[in-house]
């Protein structure tokens, strides 16, 4: 009986795709030393947006987090999300940072590191993948799948083979958008295991209602490993349901290593904070349906929820639509780069720009001119020539790795915060996030001070 691993994503994917990352560590904490005895083959439980949200809207520390749940997570290994040079935020951070920041994550309790480039440009993850080597993490190299005029069978298994060379420990089959159908992922699955040597994952949604047909047709492909998402807090553009894909695997022959006994227990548990989600607006049922649309506008989950979070903001909910049809197109004017952050941000936020502008690239955000200029890398495709001339203005476009332009940045960042920084990971959670991260930590210290007025007064 083939074993077929699972990993669980309810405590970062789950929770970033239905509710953009608002589940609090107190939400979660009481159910870990539970969902360690499941039988999962890892919990995927930071990186990501976890840790803006961490510090921008819960007021929590994102290196706290991390060790909180290796302090209930004693046999289960803690998997995480890199972004490769961005990290965890939204530009190129120099070497020092990228590799800083791998060190500390291991060193705080992550065992595997998912790692991506957003344009599949892998100059921009060879520091992150040699810096967890170093530091003795499974390095799971990220394959960011598309569909596009250039994107086909051949380049992703080119792709997988760079990886391999890389170092990597197993690939990652990254379908952020749920547009991966069951017969393309069987070929992707078998082209690549007859090429490459190493354990494949997938990670899909289930945003169009593919998830779960795409999962199982990439096991009888040979796929190892499956990302899944505990009932109540799955479907939608969430990943499949855990439960219902551990059972049909059983029917069908396969060990899926996981107790159902015990995954009833972490839905019930979560089922109260999925409601209470929704009834308080952080988690909108909208995300929770079936678009097969997405199959044109290849939207992620958590670009989605964003979306609609974003708009619903402005009162223009109305515009999602026109927004949603606006996407591809600006895909296409930037070379058509997969819509994974941090490009998918970058497309959604300039997408909702030429909408709400009522005219195309009136205000181009910093980020698109950065993406035009070469700063994240070789788009995959051909770029709208008119538009980068029209953003450069007569510059040529970066071509070499855009970190190697860029000067260490920790020990400035270090003496920028001062007293502010307690640890090094202080320092890094500045230079990710300045302006949040510093408000975060004048809160903290602000909070102690008050803790110890009142011990005092006391005595």
């Amino acid at each position: 009986m083939k074993k077929i691993n699972i990993t669980e994503t309810v405590l970062r994917d789950a929770n970033q795709s239905l509710m953009a990352t608002r589940m609090p560590m107190s939400a979660m904490k009481d159910i870990l030393e539970t969902m360690d005895n499941a039988g999962f083959y890892s919990l995927e439980c930071w990186g990501g947006a976890t840790f803006d949200s961490c510090l921008r809207y819960l007021n929590e520390d994102p290196w706290e987090r991390l060790r909180t749940f290796k302090k209930y997570v004693k046999k289960t290994p803690l998997q995480m999300l890199l972004r490769g040079q961005n990290i965890l935020g939204y530009k190129h951070y120099p070497d020092d940072i990228v590799r800083a920041f791998v060190r500390k994550s291991v060193e705080n309790g992550i065992d595997i590191i998912r790692i991506f480039d957003a344009l599949n440009d892998f100059r921009n993850i060879e520091v992150a993948v040699d810096e967890a080597i170093k530091a003795g993490a499974h390095i799971q190299g990220a394959l960011c799948y598309t569909m596009s005029p250039i994107h086909n069978l051949q380049m992703f298994v080119k792709l997988s083979e760079q990886l391999r060379d890389m170092g990597c420990h197993s690939i990652c089959i990254k379908d952020m958008a749920g547009i991966m159908s069951p017969k393309e992922c069987y070929d992707l699955v078998k082209a690549i295991k007859e090429n490459v040597d190493l354990p494949i994952v997938v990670h899909t949604h289930c945003t169009t209602g593919l998830g779960p047909l795409t999962v199982m047709k990439a096991i009888e492909a040979g796929a190892d490993t499956i990302d899944c998402a505990i009932a109540c807090l799955s479907g939608g553009t969430s990943q499949p349901p855990t439960e219902t894909l551990a059972y049909a695997l059983k029917e069908m022959g396969y060990d899926a290593g996981v107790d159902m006994t015990v995954l009833k227990e972490i839905n019930d548990f979560f089922k109260p904070i999925q409601a209470k989600a929704i009834a308080d607006g952080i988690l909108n049922p909208i995300v929770m349906l079936t678009e097969p649309d997405a199959l044109v506008y290849q939207v992620p989950g958590g670009m989605l929820s964003n979306l609609v979070a974003q708009l619903s903001a402005q009162n223009a909910l109305d515009k999602l639509p026109l927004v949603l049809a606006e996407v591809p197109r600006v895909r296409e004017d930037l070379g058509y780069p997969p819509l994974v952050t941090p490009s998918s941000q970058m497309v959604g936020v300039q997408a909702t720009n030429n909408i709400l502008a009522g005219e195309r690239y009136k205000n181009i955000t910093k980020e698109i001119k950065a993406y035009l200029g070469g700063e994240y890398g070789t788009p995959p495709g051909q770029v709208n020539t008119e538009l980068q001339n029209k953003v450069l203005e007569g510059k040529e476009p970066v071509t070499c790795r855009f970190a190697d332009l860029l000067e260490p940045g920790f020990d400035k960042a270090k003496a920028e915060l001062g007293a502010l920084a307690e640890s090094d990971e202080d320092v890094l959670s500045y230079v990710a996030f300045p302006a949040i991260a510093e408000k975060y930590l004048e809160y903290r210290r602000d909070r102690r001070l008050k803790t110890v007025q009142y011990s005092i007064e006391e005595v």
